[in-house]
């Protein structure tokens, strides 16, 4: 690796060594666990979060494998427990370690709700409610992994990409069976199974929050973690809103003289450029100031770098590649990418972009790429009710030597599906505008899989503050320029896919909130005494009657996000009482009725 990780640490390397020895020891069976307890209190009294990293990325270079490490890793943190130190930081919204601590306070809150919920009568709906949203942990495992591993490696520590990325799978694994469980209806094993998925789930942010997190800001700086953030929203974010501020900061270029080149953004987007230029250069374009719609002589055929994006951008397929020297180097960003890809991914060794168990899989296509004995390798899984189909291709240059691997995958679900023959033409989703045309849903009011969310906000403004209520995704739908962007070319399918619905759930969801608004009645928002009706915000409410904060949740458990405070930041704004009463399973009359006999109850104290 071109870079040490002590390069980036303030540490004392006799210490370290010594740490490295008892490890070791432990590890090859020479001492025991209490005697090498022992031997860890006889000779230090603290260690930092960095210092305890550093000297794992030490027992690679003594030559032990990843599976012996991975097999001891829990054993040697609670070796060295008692002593680490528990660092604590200051850290604005939206630094990307703030917000997976954010993430990792919900997850834990949503924990404590499903062991609460085990001590109940079994009702499935609210199990499936609490695992969808258990699900979302894999999008902080995927934004961890492609994020801040990546950066991570760039200084010499690999040892999160070569050994954390085991612990985060058994995390997905053991929610995925537990989900499998839940829908095949085997109750008494989804129940018995919740205990690994808790002590899983905890024990992989356990290791975050003491190691991976404070090591990470030791090692990263301010800018680098700026420059992180658009890769984090692209990928998006575990039960919680998108984070504000805290992106790179816009720097006032210099006047330079008129061919020089300016190379900007992180290390990925440089090395991007330069191999740019390169291309250019290839085709006599030397340092040339580039015209935006230059067309350059591809292989077959004549196009502009705006159109080569363009085609990539919307290919059916996902691509990846990766030269001969296993360095990732290009993906295509689409929209329906069928798993989650950033930036970060860009320049990393491909060992290091897959979990320990899938790297020899991966090191044999691609030795036996470059040894001329094989050129395609395909495989099929299925995951969350999808089919994928990858193949990997040997990329050969017109003499035959080996260049890289290309990756394509697809969600070959709907193609499976077909029978038969089409040979004529069938749209299979009717104009945006169009009505009573054969294939256009027969949803009552119009709403298919090509529906565009700003079209049905103008036309039902309520919908706006509606979405947000189902997942926490929609809150971007609150952000003016996001809001600006989405409304425009956002589809029903697109929203559906990020929210984790199909298409059928959310239009039916949103049909059901539109039929609730035509529905009501004068009677409800004129006679109560307290000013409350369907439209009141949650947060209005408790801001002047306090104690309905903590009264909701004795009404139904699902209230029980009013008093988790991330949830609640988001819910005070949007939630009315109309969205709260749907989601308890109560009529907006009805709840209206208890909270006002509540702040009765309150007020005759």
């Amino acid at each position: 690796m071109g870079k040490d990780m002590k390069d980036h640490l303030d540490i004392d390397l006799a210490m370290i060594e010594k740490m490295t020895e008892i490890k070791r020891d432990y590890i090859e069976g020479k001492t025991d666990y209490e005697t090498t307890k022992a031997l860890i209190k006889q000779n230090f009294t603290r260690i930092t979060p960095a210092e305890f990293a550093y000297s794992e990325q030490k027992i690679k270079d003594l030559g032990f494998d990843d599976n012996t490490v991975h097999d001891k890793m829990n054993d040697v943190l609670g070796l060295f427990d008692d002593i680490i130190v528990r660092e604590t930081a200051d850290l604005p919204e939206g630094h990307p370690i703030n917000t997976y601590l954010m993430e990792n306070f919900v997850v834990k809150g949503l924990i404590a709700e499903m062991k609460e919920e085990a001590e109940k009568k079994f009702i499935k709906n609210r199990w499936l409610e609490l695992y969808d949203d258990l699900y979302k942990f894999n999008i902080h495992l995927s934004r961890k992994q492609h994020q801040l591993f990546s950066m991570l490696e760039r200084k010499g520590f690999d040892r999160p990409s070569r050994i954390m990325w085991s612990f985060d799978n058994a995390v997905r694994d053991s929610i995925s069976k537990a989900r499998k469980l839940l829908n095949e209806d085997k109750i008494d094993e989804f129940m018995e199974h919740q205990k690994l998925v808790w002590e899983l789930t905890l024990d992989i942010m356990n290791k975050e929050e003491e190691v991976l997190y404070p090591t990470s800001l030791k090692m990263i700086t301010e800018e680098e973690f700026r420059g992180m953030r658009p890769g984090d929203d692209e990928i998006g974010y575990c039960l919680i809103d998108k984070p504000e501020g805290f992106y790179p900061e816009v720097k006032e270029e210099p006047q330079i003289p008129e061919n020089t080149e300016i190379l900007q953004g992180n290390q990925n987007q440089a090395g991007f450029m330069n191999d740019l230029a390169s291309l250019l250069s290839k085709y006599n374009m030397g340092n040339e100031a580039k015209k935006e719609n230059e067309v350059l002589d591809v292989k077959q055929g004549k196009l502009t770098l705006d159109q080569i994006n363009l085609i990539y951008k919307h290919m059916p397929v996902d691509l990846s590649f990766v030269d001969e020297n296993e360095i990732v180097k290009f993906y295509t960003d689409t929209k329906h990418r069928v798993f989650p890809r950033s930036a970060g991914v860009i320049g990393r060794d491909v060992k290091n972009c897959h979990p320990r168990e899938s790297v020899s899989t991966v090191m044999q296509i691609i030795d036996a790429f470059r040894k001329g004995e094989q050129e395609e390798a395909e495989f099929w899984l299925e995951t969350n009710g999808k089919f994928i189909y990858i193949t990997y291709t040997a990329v050969r240059d017109e003499n035959g030597k080996f260049k890289g691997v290309l990756e394509m995958m697809q969600d070959v679900t709907r193609i499976r599906s077909l029978t038969g023959e089409r040979r004529l033409l069938m749209w299979e989703s009717s104009a945006k505008n169009s009505e009573g045309k054969e294939g256009e849903s027969k949803s009552e009011y119009g709403l298919n899989e090509s529906s565009v969310i700003g079209d049905i906000i103008d036309k039902y403004p309520y919908i706006k503050e509606f979405m947000p209520t189902l997942a926490p995704e929609y809150t971007k739908l609150l952000d003016p320029v996001q809001y600006m962007i989405m409304s425009k070319v956002a589809t029903l399918d697109m929203i559906a896919e990020r929210g984790g619905f199909t298409v059928p759930e959310l239009i039916g969801k949103i049909e059901e909130r539109i039929k609730r608004e035509e529905n009501k009645t004068e009677n409800i928002s004129g006679e109560s005494a307290y000013g409350l009706t369907s439209d009141s915000i949650i947060g209005n409410i408790i801001d002047k009657y306090p104690y309905i904060k903590e009264f909701m949740p004795t009404l139904s458990p699902v209230y029980n996000r009013l008093l988790n405070p991330v949830q609640y930041m988001i819910m005070s704004k949007v939630a009315t009482l109309d969205m709260i009463a749907a989601r308890g399973g109560f009529e907006v009359a009805d709840l209206i009725k208890k909270i006002e006999d509540k702040i009765k109850e309150e007020e005759n104290k």
